[in-house]
């Protein structure tokens, strides 16, 4: 059984006291304080934290984010918010990417053209591999 605590005196003799808004109320008996005990969110593990700001970083959307990594991209945008990652300044780009096993990577950097007048990127998605691609020079369209 989880014990519940004042958050103000951090006293354990408290006693229910009602529902407010869904949420028991609780009475602490030491420093007569009304609370109600905060929902745990569910934790996301710190491996997804990190590659979403890594993406973030490289130009990939918040949409794209969440779609990858299954993620809602409110989340990815909270943390963005919360750790003051900047993205890329240049909107002019907009970077290609794939998730790729094993194999397939390394058929990809087999090529002989696969990564001419370009960067990338990869990253490790679990098990898999995200390529992130962007072109270096824009080739003039005319």
């Amino acid at each position: 059984m989880k014990h519940i605590e004042c958050p103000k005196c951090k006293s354990q003799q408290v006693a229910k006291s009602g529902v407010v808004k869904g949420r028991q109320r609780y009475h602490c008996k030491e420093c007569k304080y009304f609370f109600t005990v905060l929902k745990e969110g569910r934790k996301i593990d710190p491996y997804y934290v990190i590659k979403a700001l890594q993406l973030h970083i490289e130009g990939v959307s918040f949409r794209e984010i969440e779609r990858i990594l299954g993620i809602s991209h409110v989340s990815v945008m909270n943390w963005v918010k919360t750790y003051g990652v900047k993205a890329p300044e240049n909107n002019n780009y907009h970077p290609t990417y794939q998730v790729l096993n094993q194999e397939e990577l390394i058929q990809f950097f087999a090529g002989k053209d696969a990564l001419k007048n370009a960067g990338c990127i990869v990253t490790e998605l679990g098990d898999k591999f995200m390529l992130i691609k962007w072109e270096r020079f824009r080739k003039n369209s005319f």
